[in-house]
C-alpha cells in the first residue's frame, strides 16, 4: 500500500510539475549536449566507463599524451578495486595515530588525526594518511615516433556520444588519415577500441609505478625496477600480463581482431603492431585472476550502448530548448554532462572520491561527507538503484565505525570522513572532527526507501539507520541549566571553524533534527516504538543561533560571524539548514532569508567549491526566490566552472570536482519536482516567461 502511494504521489506530482507536456525527445536532448573536440586541450579530454572503471582519453581517443594532459584532466584508467600500499618496514599501527581531546564530555577521547611534531607518531599518521592510495591501472595509448607531436595532428574531430557511450575520434598525421571509436564495457573494466589508418605503427600498453601523492595522476615513470609486468600466457589473438607491485596483483588481458603482435619494448612497457590497416582489441583488468570472458570490439560497443539508451530512457530528464533565457542553453548542457559524469565515476560499489575515477585527489581516497553531493542525486532523477549499489559499502564500513565510536565513548556507530574501500580511517586535523556525514547514510536511506517504500528496504538499512542515530544521540550534550541539547567539540561543514571553539553550528543542528526524526520514522516503519529519549532531544534542540541584525550564525560561539572573514569563506554552511534539508522548527524563514540576502551581497565567493553554488540555489528555492536561486547556479565564479567535457573546474589542484556536478543534479530536480508539502509547479524557476521548463521521471525531495 505504501508502494503505491509513494507511485501515485511521486506520478502526480511530475504530472503537475511537467504540466500537460508530450513526452521529452531524449535522444535529441542528449545528443545536443554532447561533447565536441577539435584540438589538444588538457582541460577537455573525454572519459567512458561504468560506474566502477573509467578511461580517460586525449583527443587520439586514446591515452596517447599523458604528459601533456597530467596537469589538466588527466588521462586515467581506474577501478573501484584498484589500490596500493607501500611497505611499512616500521611496523606503524593505526592506533599510533590517536590522540586525545577534552571536549567537556567528562571524558578523553581519541582522534586519529595529524601531529605537529615530528616523531614516529606523525610518521604513523603520515602512512595511513597516503596509505591505501588508488592505482592508475596503465597507460593504452597509440604507439608513436617521439618525433611525433600534438602540432603534427590536423583535421581534429572528436565527439563522445553520450547516448550510446562511445567516443568517435577522427584526425590527421602528417596528412595521414585515422578513425578511432572507443568505449568501456558496462559490466566489465574492459577497454573496447578500433582503430582504422593506413599509418599506424601499433598501440602501447605503458604501466607505471604509483606516486602515493596527495593529488596527482598517479603515474612515477622512473622506477622500473620498483614494480614488474610480465606476459603469463599468449596465442596468436591475445596475450595475458601479470602487474605486480609490491604486495598488489592484478592482471591484464589483451585481444586483438586480425593479425598482430605484442612484444615487450622496454620494462612495464609492451606495443601490440597490425598487420593490416585496422587494427581492434580489448583491454580488460581484474584484480584477482586474468579474465576468461571473450569479449569483442562490437560486443562492447552493443552493451554499451544498449546500456546507455536504457539508462537515458529509464531516468528522470529536463529539457531547457523552449526556454528564452539566455543561461538556459548552458544549464541544460551543464546537467546532461553531470548524469554522464557521475554514472561513469560515482555510481561504483564504494562511494566515489572527489576526482572520481579520473585521478587522484587525497590520495583517491573518499570523503564520507561528500556522498550526499555524488549521489542523493541518483534517487531523485528515478536512478535509485545506482544508490542503492554504493550504500552497501556501509555494511562493511561497520565494524570500524562502531569502533570508532566505541573508543571515543559514543554509542553506535560513527562514519569516517576520509576512508579507502576496507574502511581505514585516515589520519586528519580536520576530517577526523567533521560530524555531518553521520546523518547522511539516514538521508540517503530514506531516499531509496522513497523510491521503493518496501519492506525490502526496510530490513536492509534499518539496523544501520537505528546505530547512527545511535550515535547522533550520544554525541549531543544535555545542558541542564538551559534546558536543551548542544552540538560541540566538532569541525562543522564550514571547515574554516575550530572544534574545540564551536558550538552549534547551525547546518549540523538542522541535520540532527531531520535525521533523528527520520530515523523515528524507521522504527515505526518496523514495527518498533518510538524512542522517547531520541524524541525528547528532537523536542529540545537548540534552535541556530542568530546576531541583533537577525542573521544566523556560523556558530552559536561564532559572534563575529558577519566581522571576520574566517566565518565569511569557505562552505555557507549556515544556508544548508534549508535547502539541503527541509524548514523545521529550530529556524524562522524571515531570518533565514535575511541571512540567504547578506550572503549573497557580501560572501567571500572566491573561497567557494562547487557544490556551494546549488547549495545556495536549493535554500533559495525553498525560500521562494528562483531568481535567486538559478543565479546561483549559473554565476560566473571560477569554482562554478564547468569545462567542454562537463567537470566542475575548481582550481590548479581541482580541476575536476564531481560533487559540484552532483549538487546541480540535485538542486534541479528539486527545482523542478519540489519538496514535500510544495504546491507550486516547477518552484526553483522564475515565473517571468523566460523559463518554459519540461521535465519528467523526477522525485521530490523531502
Amino acid at each position: 500500500m505504501k508502494k503505491l502511494f509513494y507511485s501515485l504521489a511521486a506520478l502526480i506530482l511530475g504530472a503537475c510539475g511537467a504540466g500537460k507536456q508530450s513526452p521529452i525527445d531524449r535522444e535529441a536532448l542528449v545528443t545536443r549536449n554532447n561533447p565536441q573536440v577539435s584540438s589538444f586541450d588538457s582541460l577537455a579530454s573525454l572519459s567512458v566507463g561504468n560506474g566502477e572503471f573509467a578511461y580517460t582519453v586525449d583527443a587520439t581517443g586514446l591515452q596517447t599524451f599523458p604528459a601533456m594532459y597530467s596537469n589538466g584532466v588527466p588521462l586515467g584508467t581506474q577501478s573501484q578495486w584498484g589500490w596500493h600500499a607501500f611497505a611499512n618496514p616500521e611496523g606503524y599501527r593505526h592506533e599510533e595515530t590517536l590522540k586525545n581531546y577534552d571536549f567537556g564530555r567528562g571524558r578523553l577521547e581519541p582522534y586519529s588525526t595529524q601531529f605537529n611534531e615530528k616523531g614516529r607518531q606523525q610518521d604513523a599518521a603520515n602512512w595511513f594518511r597516503v596509505n591505501p592510495h588508488r592505482l592508475h591501472l596503465g597507460i593504452v595509448g597509440l604507439e608513436l615516433s617521439e618525433r611525433v607531436t600534438p602540432t603534427d595532428f590536423t583535421d581534429i574531430h572528436q565527439t563522445l556520444d553520450m547516448w550510446k557511450g562511445v567516443i568517435h575520434s577522427s584526425y590527421k598525421i602528417a596528412g595521414v588519415p585515422y578513425e578511432v571509436e572507443t568505449a568501456v564495457h558496462p559490466k566489465a573494466d574492459l577497454i573496447a577500441a578500433r582503430i582504422t589508418s593506413t599509418g599506424h605503427s601499433g598501440v602501447k600498453f605503458h604501466f607505471p609505478y604509483p606516486t602515493g601523492g596527495h593529488c596527482d595522476d598517479a603515474c612515477l615513470w622512473n622506477v622500473n625496477d620498483k614494480h614488474s609486468t610480465t606476459i603469463i600466457a599468449q596465442d596468436a589473438q591475445s596475450a595475458v600480463l601479470k602487474r605486480v607491485l609490491d604486495a598488489t596483483t592484478y592482471y591484464v588481458t589483451i585481444r586483438w581482431e586480425g593479425n598482430a603482435t605484442i612484444k615487450e619494448k622496454e620494462k612495464n612497457y609492451f606495443v601490440l603492431t597490425p598487420q593490416g590497416d585496422s587494427l581492434a582489441f580489448t583491454c580488460e583488468f581484474t584484480s584477482d585472476a586474468p579474465s576468461k570472458e571473450k569479449v569483442n570490439v562490437d560486443q562492447t560497443l552493443s552493451a554499451a550502448a544498449e546500456y546507455w539508451v536504457s539508462f537515458w530512457k529509464k531516468g528522470g530528464a529536463v529539457d531547457f530548448s523552449l526556454c528564452t533565457d539566455s543561461r538556459a542553453k548552458e544549464l541544460e548542457r551543464r546537467v546532461v554532462l553531470s548524469q554522464y559524469l557521475l554514472a561513469i565515476q560515482c555510481a561504483g560499489t564504494t562511494p566515489p572520491q572527489e576526482t572520481g575515477l579520473t585521478y587522484n585527489s587525497w590520495f583517491g581516497k573518499f570523503h564520507l561527507e561528500m556522498i550526499w553531493w555524488h549521489q542523493a542525486q541518483f534517487a531523485l532523477w528515478n536512478r535509485a538503484d545506482l544508490l542503492d549499489r554504493t550504500l552497501g559499502w556501509y555494511e562493511k564500513a561497520e565494524p570500524i565505525a562502531r569502533e570508532i565510536a566505541r573508543r571515543q565513548g559514543f554509542q553506535g556507530v560513527r562514519w569516517m570522513k576520509m576512508t579507502d574501500p576496507g574502511a581505514l580511517e585516515a589520519p586528519s586535523k580536520v576530517g577526523s572532527f567533521l560530524i555531518w556525514q553521520q546523518p547522511h547514510l539516514i538521508y540517503l536511506a530514506e531516499l531509496i526507501y522513497r523510491a521503493n517504500p518496501s519492506e525490502e528496504v526496510i530490513k536492509k538499512y534499518n539496523r544501520l539507520v537505528q546505530e547512527t542515530a545511535k550515535f547522533m544521540y550520544s554525541f549531543a550534550t544535555y545542558d541542564e541549566l538551559e534546558g536543551r541539547f548542544v552540538l560541540k567539540g566538532a569541525i562543522p561543514a564550514q571547515e574554516t571553524l575550530r572544534a574545540a571553539e564551536t558550538v552549534n553550528p547551525p547546518f549540523e543542528l538542522s541535520y540532527w533534527h531531520f535525521a533523528m526524526e527520520t530515523a523515528q520514522k524507521w522504527r515505526e516503519r518496523s514495527g518498533e516504538k518510538r524512542n522517547l529519549q531520541w524524541d525528547e532531544m528532537i523536542d529540545k534542540l537548540s534552535p541556530l543561533a542568530y546576531n541583533e541584525d537577525k542573521l544566523y550564525l556560523a556558530a552559536e560561539t561564532a559572534v563575529d560571524t558577519y566581522k571576520d572573514i574566517r566565518f565569511t569563506s569557505d562552505h555557507m554552511a549556515v544556508l544548508g539548514s534549508v535547502g539541503v534539508l527541509p524548514m523545521c522548527k529550530l529556524i524562522r524563514e524571515d531570518y533565514m532569508k535575511n541571512t540567504l540576502h547578506w550572503i549573497w551581497d557580501n560572501w567571500n565567493w572566491g573561497k567557494t567549491w562547487g557544490w556551494d553554488y546549488p547549495m545556495t540555489a536549493m535554500n533559495a528555492a525553498r525560500l521562494g526566490e528562483p531568481e535567486k536561486a538559478v543565479g546561483a547556479l549559473l554565476m560566473e565564479k571560477r569554482t562554478n566552472t564547468y569545462l567542454v567535457n562537463g567537470h566542475n573546474y575548481q582550481d590548479g589542484r581541482l580541476r575536476v570536482y564531481l560533487p559540484g556536478n552532483g549538487g546541480l543534479l540535485t538542486a534541479v530536480a528539486m527545482m523542478c519536482a519540489g519538496w514535500d508539502g510544495c504546491k507550486e509547479q516547477t518552484p526553483g524557476f522564475p515565473k517571468d516567461g523566460k523559463w518554459n521548463v519540461r521535465w519528467e521521471g523526477l522525485n521530490p525531495m523531502p
